[in-house]
């Protein structure tokens, strides 16, 4: 299914589009992150109200973290909001303001899918750059010997494909952060952090 204007069809369901761009790096690439965040709701969801109904504040908080992340990254700044409460909640025990706040969360949650659903169910668009989780731990492993040799060009270079992998905006952030390390010459600190986020290509 081919879709003509998908930023204007984005900009009517309320995203922060000029935001999404920014921390996507790009149309391709944003247009491919509302397509994952599209397709995770059938899995999130369903997560959430178990974790809910168990009372599993723990769990609860770390899939209401990654989608407070995701949501940002789109562009959603409400919803993430509304998730950032719900994960400092949870991190609290704090029952009575995720009682209060989960169901709107999820009323919330599932309009916003409803309204990217044309974009999401289009045929996948997956920019120039991208890599999948297997070719990224394998950049990531040649990361890491190259930072061990000091190889200082060859980290530069891993780094950037590495930054093809769709990342969330925290392991984003630090990814960046580990690249400006490499030009200082800190390699062992640029290490620790792609050991840091390492665990979070899935």
């Amino acid at each position: 299914m081919i879709v003509d204007n998908k930023l204007e069809i984005l900009k009517e369901t309320g995203l922060d589009i000029e935001q999404g761009l920014r921390y996507t790096g790009g149309e391709d690439n944003y247009i491919s992150a509302v397509q994952r965040f599209y397709k995770s709701y059938e899995k999130n969801r369903p997560k959430i109200m178990e974790y809910y109904y168990a009372k599993d504040y723990n769990n609860y908080m770390i899939t209401v973290h990654a989608l407070k992340s995701n949501a940002k990254m789109i562009g959603a700044i409400d919803l993430s909001n509304v998730f950032e409460e719900l994960e400092a909640a949870a991190k609290n025990n704090n029952v009575d303001v995720i009682e209060d706040k989960n169901t709107p969360a999820l009323i919330s949650y599932k309009k916003l899918v409803e309204g990217l659903k044309p974009i999401g169910e289009m045929e996948e668009v997956h920019p120039a750059d991208e890599i999948s989780a297997d070719e990224a731990k394998e950049v990531a492993d040649r990361l890491l010997s190259a930072l061990d040799d000091f190889d200082d060009s060859l980290a530069k270079e891993l780094a950037e494909k590495l930054a093809g992998y769709p990342f969330r905006i925290t392991q984003r952030e630090k990814l960046k952060e580990a690249a400006g390390l490499i030009e200082d010459f800190m390699y062992d600190d640029a290490a620790t952090i792609i050991k840091e986020i390492y665990p979070c290509i899935e």
